[in-house]
């Protein structure tokens, strides 16, 4: 392809990927050096921003059953330099949510709303991604627990809330580490009959949900998918097969396809 620009150009069309980037001498154009420093600064800002949960719960309507709780990780500092610590609960956040439990058990499904390594993935994509799940996770499952929030929390955190409540499935939607093109995406996490020391192989992952990226339907569907199949088969990660027909094979991955029957 050389060096013709308007070739790369239409390559860019269709990808946020760096590429064909240039060169003055042996360094970046100016121009791609600070947007670069500019995307590095914003992957940088999005770790240590701060969820506001009143916020992220209003934003919420018609889930009235919310908590906020921690992790042991008691600063952002220590969420970064020990990830073993945003795996648990803290010991308040144990008894509260023990104390939640308390009134009913046993649930279906359990939600956990993490903060992650990108905050602000949670603050701009929780909302529509849940709001649109909502009727139709009621309608999946009768029994759902509170929906718990979590500061400074690890995928794994999920685990022990819904081992607190006693939920046979669980989701955690999770603010994912930024990359230098994607600062605000979100991962979620689909893990059946969860327990404290479940390991990542007994895991669905779907990620990379944004505007920009993973679309809030298609995700949506696609966990949707899952679910079901969990249900059927009594399994999650990698035993359970994922053979939903994608858009590559000229399948329908339509959101309406894939509501509860």
């Amino acid at each position: 392809m050389g060096n013709d620009s308007s070739s790369w150009d239409k390559i860019k069309e269709h990808t946020s990927a760096r590429i064909g980037l240039g060169r003055v001498g042996g360094s970046l154009p100016t121009k791609e050096m600070l947007k670069l420093r500019w995307d590095h600064a914003g992957a940088r800002d999005a770790v240590w921003e701060t969820c506001d949960w009143k916020e992220v719960i209003e934003s919420l309507p018609n889930w009235k059953q919310t908590t906020e709780v921690g992790s042991c990780a008691t600063t952002r500092q220590d969420y970064l330099l020990r990830p073993d610590q945003g795996r648990r609960l803290s010991e308040d956040s144990v008894s509260k949510l023990k104390s939640v439990s308390q009134q009913k058990k046993n649930y279906d499904l359990s939600i956990c709303i993490v903060d992650g390594l990108s905050p602000l993935a949670i603050r701009k994509n929780i909302s529509p991604f849940l709001n649109l799940l909502e009727p139709e996770l009621k309608l999946l499952f009768k029994k759902i627990a509170p929906i718990v929030c979590i500061t400074n929390g690890r995928v794994a955190v999920g685990d022990e809330v819904a081992e607190i409540f006693g939920a046979k499935m669980l989701i955690v939607l999770i603010g994912e580490r930024p990359g230098l093109t994607s600062a605000d995406s979100m991962g979620v996490y689909m893990t059946y009959e969860p327990t404290i020391g479940t390991t990542d192989e007994r895991r669905n992952c779907i990620s990379n949900v944004r505007m920009e990226g993973l679309s809030y339907e298609k995700a949506a569907a696609k966990l949707l998918y899952l679910l079901k199949e969990g249900i059927e088969q009594k399994r999650s990660g990698v035993l359970l097969k994922d053979r939903m027909v994608n858009s590559i094979d000229g399948g329908d991955v339509s959101f309406e396809k894939h509501l509860p029957k």
